[in-house]
């Protein structure tokens, strides 16, 4: 039998932006309530109390004060690098793209701070670095397919605490700063105590921000 109780968890859970603002108790239950009344009413097909609803958005919420505690990234191990002007290829993956591939690595200079990064996926690949490279890799590539360059891209990379690893929770936190931002990722890229986030140019600022509000 479908309850009240089941129809808000579900409301709730299907809205990330009402879920958090439940969950970090910042949402009044009673206008949660007022605004999930119809919504309840049409799936349950009766008419529903309020108080009802209020005492069933109280006990989610006490369901999710675990899940929304607070992780500290530490000033001292956390910190924001912000690269510009990044491409990002996607290009069909074949037999013989590989052997081109591992040609891109003699020509990126990664002592100046240059950065590559190889995503293998099922079908494609993925090839991210600065954008002065774009000619020299689009010759390597000549003769494969080439589905996209996406150009204008900066990379965001926030370094995170050994303790932090295993945390879970850790990533979609950071994340949904972006959401509330609502600033598109392109590309996630994580490596040890680093991820990268490669985002539109025009998102730089608000992506810095984002991020750097995060480190106490």
């Amino acid at each position: 039998m479908v309850t009240i109780a089941h129809v808000v968890n579900k409301l709730v859970d299907e809205n990330i932006y009402l879920q958090e603002a439940i969950g970090k108790g910042i949402a009044s239950y009673g206008s949660v309530a007022k605004q999930l009344k119809s919504e309840i009413e049409e799936e349950l097909r009766k008419e529903v109390a309020h108080y009802a609803i209020v005492a069933a958005i109280r006990r989610y919420a006490e369901k999710m004060i675990v899940k929304f505690k607070e992780i500290k990234f530490d000033a001292g191990s956390s910190e924001v690098n912000v690269k510009t002007n990044v491409i990002d290829i996607n290009v069909q993956k074949t037999p013989g793209l590989f052997d081109k591939l591992k040609r891109i690595y003699d020509v990126i200079k990664f002592e100046k701070g240059d950065i590559l990064h190889i995503i293998y996926g099922r079908n494609s690949v993925n090839i991210i670095t600065n954008e002065r490279y774009k000619d020299k890799i689009c010759n390597f590539l000549q003769n494969e397919r080439i589905f996209s360059i996406e150009d204008n891209l900066v990379s965001l990379s926030f370094s995170i605490g050994k303790k932090l690893v295993n945390i879970p929770g850790v990533l979609f936190q950071i994340i949904r700063n972006f959401a509330w931002e609502n600033i598109n990722i392109i590309e996630v890229i994580s490596i040890d105590f680093e991820i990268t986030f490669i985002v539109d140019e025009k998102d730089v600022i608000r992506g810095y921000k984002a991020l750097d509000r995060l480190i106490t």
